[in-house]
């Protein structure tokens, strides 16, 4: 999800640009390879689509092409695996962790790996009819497999994790961070999906899409917490002037275009639509909801001559061979 034009990061971001596509944006002029460090970096994570399924469609996703055309398109970098969860926490950490699960943080948490392994019932199933299938390209292929030892080894594996962050790399520099979490219900909550109505859960607010919650040194900190904050709080903090030097953005799961499939008594009727094919509804709702945030941070004091807003895909739909890739 991906052409480099120039050199727009800094180091301690670097661990962050695993994704499938990564568009940045950042004033003008440009910042150049040589420059300082940006004042603020907006990172924005965006879910389940290949390059070819945005980049170019226009009609489903019109900000993110002009922002494509105008700014800065990563053309090679990759998702490390799939699913989402281990893309997050690399993406915070540098190392996926050793898992292969979308599972809840806890350090009593365990998951056996839904990728990579038969019955997995997507594209890293050998049995799926992307291999089967005489009349698929990828015919007669084998997608890569879990060994025996990792299969073990990740099944037995805590879901609280130990070992640094980008958050460390911040706090040891003096620089400030914040992750806002749309639909998340107070600032630190430890739920795994949210809302509910009544007694149904609607998966708004997706845990796993939350890569702070899965560090031990995160979750045992008081003050680390308190900067896991719900959506609305970036309203505030923009227009006080407050941003934080790194801000991590996860949009809810009707707005990161990975879509639900009761988004309708929640106000996202075409969450999930089409039911089948590409999913023109999520990719639209992803899209507004861009222009929406982006606009506001450039609109913002925040938005200076030295600060990025980075926009990066988790991993790609599994169309295709199962890498991760474009």
């Amino acid at each position: 999800m991906k052409p480099q034009t120039q050199q727009l990061f800094t180091p301690a971001l670097a661990a962050l640009l695993g994704a499938s596509l990564v568009v940045a944006a950042l004033p003008k002029p440009a910042i150049a390879a040589n420059a300082g460090q940006p004042d603020h970096i907006f990172y924005i994570m965006m879910e389940n689509h290949a390059t070819n399924q945005i980049i170019g469609n226009t009609a489903d996703a019109p900000f993110i092409n002009q922002l494509a055309r105008r700014y800065s398109l990563a053309a090679n970098y990759h998702g490390v695996t799939h699913p989402s969860l281990p893309n997050y926490l690399s993406a915070i950490s540098g190392d996926f962790q050793g898992i292969w699960d979308d599972c809840k943080a806890g350090s009593t948490v365990t998951c056996g790996p839904e990728e990579f392994v038969p019955g997995a019932g997507d594209a890293t199933d050998p049995t799926s009819s992307v291999y089967t299938s005489p009349s698929s390209p990828l015919f007669g292929k084998v997608p890569p497999q879990l060994t025996k030892a990792e299969i073990t080894s990740s099944t037995n594996m805590p879901h609280l994790f130990a070992g640094q962050t980008i958050v460390d790399q911040l706090e040891t520099k003096g620089l400030t961070w914040k992750a806002y979490m749309q639909s998340l219900p107070f600032t630190g909550a430890d739920v795994e999906f949210w809302p509910m109505l009544g007694s149904t859960t609607y998966k708004l607010y997706a845990q796993k899409h939350n890569p702070f919650m899965y560090f031990s040194n995160i979750r045992n900190n008081a003050s680390r917490m308190a900067n896991i904050v719900p959506m609305p709080q970036l309203d505030h903090d923009l227009v006080s002037n407050s941003a934080p030097n790194f801000v991590w953005i996860s949009p809810d799961q009707c707005n990161d275009m990975h879509g639900v499939s009761n988004g309708s008594p929640l106000g996202y009727p075409t969450c999930s639509y089409p039911a089948s094919g590409l999913d023109h509804g999520a990719i639209q709702l992803g899209d507004a909801f861009l222009q929406q945030t982006v606009t506001k941070i450039m609109n913002s004091p925040a938005w200076g001559k030295d600060s990025v807003i980075v926009i990066a895909w988790d991993e790609d739909d599994y169309g295709g061979y199962p890498t991760g890739c474009c």
